[in-house]
């Protein structure tokens, strides 16, 4: 997949303000400080894309940005999709009823959004299992939301440490899922995962296209 444009087209507080469900959708979650931003900066290649910040917790609405991309650059046929970024869980220096407020809207948005094809779920290849993501994941399972798992990360944690995160992480969800999601290891600033995560979505699109 070859990214042609990708730019920013509207913040909505709500599901329903959401743009009109017309192609597939993917969305992105994480905990606050996961490096959301940079990881779709880094998948589109531009990365003016989503504003990185030093304070966990900006982003408090549903952000749809459009792409266009072909199967490779020079190609005619394009593919127009949306990629969503959402407010992150966890870490944010904001009241408890804001993070309430936000949670209800992640809820409604991963279980109503009619066009999500699939959410990404960041997870910090730097560290252990961690409570408040494993307890997110619980409950997309509940939902019965399609999902993938991104380690994020990775160029700033030994190889083997990493490995090791991992590892754990997908041995605490074999505790209680008969079937693991597919994940990816990533590193925004040497590009690691960046084609496998595009050719999942690629393959998705060509699925949509088909059953739409």
């Amino acid at each position: 997949m070859h990214i042609k444009k990708a730019q920013y087209l509207i913040s909505s507080p709500s599901y329903e303000k959401c743009p009109t469900p017309d192609r597939p959708e993917y969305a992105f979650i994480g905990r606050s400080n996961v490096g959301k931003s940079s990881l779709l900066n880094m998948l589109t290649n531009n990365e003016k894309l989503a504003k990185t910040s030093n304070s966990p917790g900006k982003t408090q609405m549903i952000n749809h940005f459009e792409i266009i991309s072909v199967d490779k650059p020079g190609d005619a046929k394009e593919t127009k999709w949306f990629l969503v970024d959402l407010p992150g869980y966890g870490f944010a220096k904001v009241s408890l009823r804001s993070r309430r407020k936000w949670e209800q809207m992640i809820e409604n948005y991963l279980k109503k959004r009619e066009n999500l094809i699939q959410v990404f779920v960041l997870i910090d290849a730097r560290h252990t299992p961690q409570k408040l993501d494993l307890d997110f994941i619980k409950n997309i399972e509940l939902w019965q939301v399609p999902y993938s798992l991104i380690f994020t990360k990775a160029d700033k944690e030994k190889q083997a440490v990493v490995s090791k995160n991992v590892k754990s992480f997908l041995e605490r969800l074999r505790e209680t899922q008969q079937f693991l999601p597919q994940h990816f290891v990533s590193s925004s600033v040497k590009k690691t995962g960046r084609e496998k995560v595009l050719k999942l979505i690629e393959e998705m699109n060509e699925d949509y296209s088909s059953h739409p």
